[in-house]
């Protein structure tokens, strides 16, 4: 019988989209396909059902509601909804960031963490975060690697893809400023990258996947004209990666490489800041994109796209992507024989992910609200 996953699923921020489309998704979601841990706050849940208005909310309207102490040891047999009762919906407007929105966001993220960390699930799936929201809550916030670093004690930084069903987009660096990017650079790290590239599609079922390398500088340097990190990082960088037998081709100029890869010549691009890829990924597909988190012992997945405040409560929301993700987390989720042994109740790992998630706010300064 084959492996059915179970995924740790946290609803995103209250203002926005995020409640709307886990209705959806709950709402269209096979039970034969994955268990479904959703973590939330109730009166959240029941805004995104007044919101979605939908003639049939499936698995929304009948979910099993459970506090965090029912769940005790044992790894749930059926998707059922954990009411975190975390947000006071009197505090929120919608389509507004708030302090109340971000703290009840990230308290929803940190328990999912905490879940697949602690061999409660398999994977990690949230409906779209609002970052301004969420430094509102915690100070010290800056973005979700960095959160689930924090949160889980990681050895090692995962990594961000953007993933639709015709190319891949990893990425060297990430949240940083673009005046940053050159500097970060090294041939280590962009080897490290189309390695991990690699093991994550292949762990997708796209054997020996073929990686294109956007180049940093315009017309990949030209010739040391226009810079020398192109020769001089990244080059070295796609040479080791074919001397381990990966099938990488680059540096190429950013402005081809792209046509290059929707054309088929490849599986994936590797660029080398954030917006070199995701501009491209978003034209090509911006209701069908998928940001998978990986390079952790579970895969963490979500839409592409924002919380969109300019549509929240208006019943409109495409849910696409959220839908992608969801499958794309299924499809990747750790084997459970890989899973941790449980050796606490799921409560005092809430309980215990929450106090160091305070002590640290004291200890680092985050301003109070």
């Amino acid at each position: 019988m084959p492996h059915k996953p179970i995924i740790a699923f946290a609803i995103g921020d209250p203002a926005a989209i995020s409640p709307e489309l886990a209705v959806r998704v709950l709402a269209k979601h096979d039970e034969e396909s994955a268990t479904l841990l959703v973590l939330g706050d109730a009166r959240v849940l029941d805004r995104g059902l007044l919101h979605a208005n939908l003639e049939d909310a499936g698995l929304a309207g009948t979910i099993a509601r459970v506090r965090p102490e029912d769940i005790g040891t044992a790894r749930p047999t059926r998707s059922v909804f954990v009411d975190l009762a975390n947000c006071e919906l009197d505090d929120v407007e919608i389509g507004v960031a708030s302090v109340t929105g971000g703290r009840a966001t990230l308290d929803n993220f940190r328990v999912a963490l905490t879940a697949a960390n602690e061999g409660f699930a398999d994977a990690v799936y949230f409906t779209p975060f609002n970052k301004h929201a969420m430094r509102l809550g915690e100070g010290n916030y800056v973005d979700e690697i960095g959160f689930v670093n924090r949160t889980i004690g990681a050895e090692r930084s995962g990594s961000e893809f953007n993933v639709l069903d015709e190319v891949w987009n990893a990425r060297v660096t990430s949240h940083i400023p673009l005046a940053k990017v050159a500097e970060s650079l090294n041939t280590d790290r962009i080897f490290r990258a189309l390695q991990l590239t690699t093991e994550v599609m292949e762990g997708a079922g796209i054997q020996r996947p073929r990686i294109g390398v956007a180049a940093l500088n315009p017309h990949a340097g030209d010739g040391r004209n226009f810079g020398t990190e192109d020769e001089d990082i990244i080059f070295p960088a796609v040479e080791r990666a074919k001397a381990h037998q990966l099938a990488v081709e680059g540096p190429i100029p950013s402005d081809t490489v792209f046509v290059r890869a929707v054309k088929g010549e490849f599986d994936a691009v590797l660029t080398m800041f954030h917006d070199q890829g995701q501009i491209a990924m978003k034209l090509i597909g911006f209701d069908r994109g998928v940001t998978l988190i990986a390079g952790y012992p579970f895969p963490i997945a979500t839409p592409a796209h924002g919380t969109a405040y300019d549509i929240a409560g208006k019943g409109i929301a495409n849910d696409g992507a959220a839908l992608k993700a969801i499958e794309l987390a299924t499809r990747l989720a750790r084997p459970a024989s890989e899973a941790p042994e449980i050796t606490k109740t799921f409560a005092d790992a809430v309980q215990g992910t929450r106090a160091a998630a305070a002590n640290a706010s004291i200890s680092e300064g985050a301003p109070v609200h």
